[in-house]
């Protein structure tokens, strides 16, 4: 009876199915994902700075006054008077050279040149005591401690059983460890960042030597009847108005010029804004500001009239380094 059931429980074993095996080795493998291409950053061009056309000398011409070549320079006139030791602004002649220039400043524009020493580098000096063998980095020698000797193999003498050990050790399959991945390679810098592009306004930037732009506001207000014109030598706009009507600041500044030494412009008020920027205000009943005198954008500086003009009106220049520009370009809409 016993025999019976073990034989039963033996069928019992043998009729379990073993798990299916799966061949993987014809077994596609698994594409490797590709790394996402990295896009380069966009390089957003910047509009290159207009140069100094400014030359550093300047020779009088005929019929040439120290107010009027100081404005078309962009230099405060009695810098320029200074500079040149003139003691009384309309005493210049003919053929004169004039230097645009603070004495000691560096000749910079159209036919300067800035020179600098050369810059030399500290020579290198070996540590006091140390020679070329010193220096040099010694070559590692081999730490014998580091190096196992054991385990050893052991000879084992002839048995049947021995022989089994081996068969069935060489039978089963050795487990091996899976590879360390080497760990990345950290960058010693961070990476660079594309710098975010930058939106050129409409009105150019009005600067001294960087982006701080100066907030223009309408010097008057009225109809404009005379437009900027380089070829037609209109160095500005023209705003007719009232006689007696507010003319103020369109940038702060300083006042460096308030009077009437200028021919075509009657009473006239310039402010220097900055080492780049100048303004104009001619053709005024009364100037209510005095050379030298800081005003803010707004300040009413004069008021409107038709001193050396047919007609009441305002006449306004912007001027960078001297040179005469639209001032429709920088002020805002109307």
């Amino acid at each position: 009876m016993a025999l019976a059931v073990f034989i039963a429980l033996l069928g019992g074993c043998a009729s379990k199915s073993r798990a299916p095996v799966e061949d993987r080795s014809t077994s596609q493998p698994r594409p490797a994902a590709s790394a996402k291409p990295v896009p380069s950053p966009t390089t957003t061009a910047t509009p290159a700075k207009e140069p100094d056309w400014r030359p550093s000398t300047y020779v009088v011409k005929r019929g040439d006054t120290l107010h009027q070549i100081a404005l078309d320079h962009g230099i405060d006139y009695r810098e320029l008077a200074a500079w040149n030791g003139i003691a009384n602004a309309n005493l210049i002649q003919v053929g004169q050279s004039l230097r645009l220039t603070a004495p000691g400043e560096p000749a910079t524009g159209a036919d300067g040149v800035t020179t600098a020493p050369l810059k030399s580098t500290a020579p290198v000096v070996a540590a006091r005591g140390a020679t070329a063998s010193t220096q040099t980095a010694p070559v590692a020698s081999r730490n014998t401690e580091n190096y196992k000797t054991e385990p050893r193999a052991l000879k084992e003498a002839y048995s049947e059983q021995a022989v089994r050990d081996v068969t069935r050790a060489a039978a089963e399959p050795v487990a091996t460890a899976a590879p360390t991945p080497a760990p990345a390679t950290v960058a010693a810098s961070k990476p660079e960042v594309a710098p975010e592009p930058r939106t050129e306004a409409s009105r150019p930037a009005t600067a001294d030597g960087g982006d701080d732009s100066l907030d223009w506001i309408w010097p008057a207000r009225g109809r404009v009847t005379g437009t900027f014109s380089e070829t037609a030598n209109l160095k500005g706009i023209d705003i007719a108005g009232n006689a007696g009507q507010p003319v103020v600041a369109s940038a702060g500044g300083t006042v460096v010029y308030a009077g009437t030494g200028l021919r075509g412009y009657g009473k006239l008020i310039i402010i220097k804004h900055n080492k780049t920027y100048l303004s104009a205000y001619a053709h005024n009943r009364e100037i209510l500001v005095k050379e030298g005198q800081q005003v803010i954008r707004g300040q009413k500086i004069a008021e409107m009239g038709n001193s050396d003009a047919t007609e009441v009106k305002l006449h306004f220049e912007i001027r960078r380094l001297g040179k005469p520009m639209d001032p429709v370009r920088y002020l805002p809409p109307a």
